[in-house]
């Protein structure tokens, strides 16, 4: 599979001021919220990165409607010990400009686990996967995606190394995470497919 493809398309409103997230090859990189609200009402608060001479042409002293454009990332942290998978969005471009809430996403890639099926008390299809999703000097995004209905059960036919394609969103989820002091609120991130298809030699779909 020669195709691979990550984009995502974002507009919302920005949360705070960017604030300094760490500096590479003497580039510094920002981070900052953006507040998307989905057709449900619902307000997706997604962790945005970007250069600063992506940010600094512009005005951002808060209230601003943002577009952003750019990949969807992650970032294998260790702290005391523990392995997190950060995912973010890296932009590419960030413009002040109004108008409807936009999450579109875009991505292209095999299937680095076995997906995980399962149905609701009420009978809905769900369907887990993490998709590998390439970019240079041979690393690739390990991207947490989620599946629903006819769709969910499709793509849980497929085996670890099939490439997928999907298109939908990328959410947060709040939950609760046990741990040696008690328990503490995390968010998740996670892209919700609208659409998705499997490309391989045994499965059309």
């Amino acid at each position: 599979m020669e195709h691979t493809e990550n984009t995502v398309i974002l507009r919302g409103e920005l949360q705070g001021l960017p604030q300094f997230s760490h500096e590479n090859h003497n580039r510094q990189f920002y981070r900052f919220i953006l507040a998307v609200r989905r057709l449900s009402g619902a307000i997706d608060l997604l962790p945005v990165v970007a250069e600063l001479g992506i940010l600094q042409a512009m005005d951002l002293s808060g209230g601003q409607m943002l577009r952003v454009e750019g990949q969807i990332r992650s970032h294998n942290l260790r702290e005391n010990g523990v392995r997190r998978l950060l995912i973010f969005v890296f932009a590419a471009s960030v413009t002040v400009e109004d108008g409807e809430p936009i999450n579109h996403v875009s991505l292209c890639g095999p299937l680095c686990r076995i997906p995980v099926y399962r149905r609701t008390p009420l009978g809905r299809e769900i369907c887990d996967v993490m998709l590998a999703v390439p970019r240079a000097y041979h690393r690739a995004d390990y991207l947490p995606c989620i599946l629903w209905g006819r769709t969910a059960g499709q793509i849980a036919l497929c085996r670890t190394g099939d490439w997928v394609y999907l298109q939908g969103r990328l959410q947060s989820r709040i939950y609760t995470k046990l741990t040696d002091e008690g328990t503490e609120e995390r968010t998740a991130y996670e892209i919700s497919a609208l659409t998705a298809h499997a490309v391989h030699e045994d499965l059309e779909l």
